[in-house]
């Protein structure tokens, strides 16, 4: 029995992690997440939705993503053996895909036709237009002006998909913003519209079910490394915005006490700046946002902090509150890495293995540089890939004072 076995038993029927989670929104609003709650209870153990969310992530998505040995790098770095699970060879680019596809089949079993989402480095907005065109349902993205700027490649395949994309000039202008928007077009058309939520944010049952639709990927990073390196890893690095993807990596290795976990969160100019999206390492005050408690950057006052992040998709004040009690427990160790050595690592793993990773994996990659060099070759970290970096390329460029 391991110690940390209490944590696989969370939520709570209050959709509580401790003390963060559970759901505060609207009367209007918790009507329909009670609904949403019963239906994914109704389905999550259903053999038939099961089936064709299996049947999706193998014949559409592309599974299971392949567990790489990054021995060059490995080799260069001179300590432990790197691995990554290639969440990037996805359909679509990166891990978002999986959460939409169970997400999309809840919203045609709801007989809902129209869907939103919020993205900030366009990923999640992405991925779910693409389920949306495939499965007939309209579909409008909410996306921070800023983050519009940056990503304009995504911005242009949502709309090739058939997407609505909404540029949110309120507040900073990136993912905080859209979140805030999509849920206001929530509570004016809840009757036929299904929020599809790209993180392990928001009001329960949100959190819990991003998880179980994303832990495919430590699912399957858990068997590969049994049949691959004999045995479990010894760390496991993810990025960390919302969190999703960490989730995916983390949660089925959670109760394996030998296997240490680090989540990466955004360093931006460094935590002292201020100009970050730090709230676990920089020990950020609890309170509420988008419908759920979590630490969150925010003032004396309890008003929302301005974050900074060179990835668009990290540039969040909040966390998922899962993360938020891994913290308060101590199972997983949150850390940062600095715009700087993100784009270090994106050059590295570029050069020398051929894969291009999207600047939030290489804040991941960054991490992992840094404890392969304090262990010893015969141990072994599992990096989760989240996406690849053509995205990123515009702003890499502009970095390197190049313009197209």
């Amino acid at each position: 029995m391991s110690r940390y076995s209490d944590l696989t038993q969370l939520p709570d029927t209050r959709g509580r992690y401790g003390v963060h989670g559970g759901r505060f929104v609207s009367e209007t609003l918790s009507f329909a997440l009670e609904e949403l709650e019963r239906i994914y209870a109704g389905l999550k153990d259903d053999a038939e939705f099961q089936a064709a969310f299996d049947d999706d992530l193998t014949h559409y998505v592309g599974r299971p993503s392949p567990l790489y040995h990054a021995s060059r790098w490995s080799n260069e770095l001179g300590g432990a053996q790197i691995w990554l699970k290639r969440e990037d060879l996805n359909h679509t680019g990166a891990h978002k895909i999986n959460n939409t596809i169970g997400q999309a089949l809840l919203a045609k079993k709801s007989g809902k036709p129209r869907v939103i989402a919020e993205t900030g480095a366009g990923q999640h907005g992405v991925a779910t237009a693409t389920v949306c065109a495939r499965l007939g349902l309209k579909c409008e993205i909410y996306m921070g002006a800023e983050d519009v700027e940056r990503q304009k490649l995504n911005v242009y395949r949502m709309r090739l998909l058939g997407a609505e994309v909404h540029a949110v000039e309120s507040g900073s202008r990136t993912l905080k913003d859209a979140m805030n928007e999509a849920l206001r077009d929530w509570v004016t058309n809840v009757d036929d519209t299904f929020y599809i939520i790209g993180t392990v944010a928001g009001p329960h049952p949100y959190p819990a079910m991003v998880r179980d639709f994303t832990a495919i990927i430590g699912r399957e990073a858990r068997r590969q490394s049994l049949e691959q390196i004999g045995r479990l890893p010894d760390a496991l690095v993810a990025c960390v915005g919302g969190g999703s993807n960490a989730i995916g990596l983390f949660y089925p290795f959670i109760e394996d006490e030998g296997v240490a976990m680090y989540g990466v969160e955004a360093g931006g100019e460094g935590i002292e700046s201020g100009r970050h999206a730090a709230p676990l390492t920089a020990n950020a005050p609890r309170g509420v946002l988008h419908g759920n408690r979590t630490y969150i950057m925010s003032d004396e006052g309890g008003q929302v902090l301005d974050t900074h992040s060179i990835s668009a998709g990290l540039d969040y004040p909040g966390v998922g509150p899962e993360h938020a009690h891994w913290k308060d427990t101590g199972r997983v160790n949150y850390v940062v890495a600095n715009d700087d050595k993100v784009l270090e690592a994106f050059r590295e793993l570029t050069r020398v293995e051929g894969i291009m990773p999207a600047l939030e994996s290489a804040h991941a990659l960054a991490h992992a540089k840094v404890l392969a060099r304090e262990m010893s070759p015969d141990q072994h970290i599992v990096v989760n890939l989240s996406g690849r970096g053509d995205k990123d390329i515009l702003t890499v460029a502009k970095i390197d004072g190049i313009e197209f």
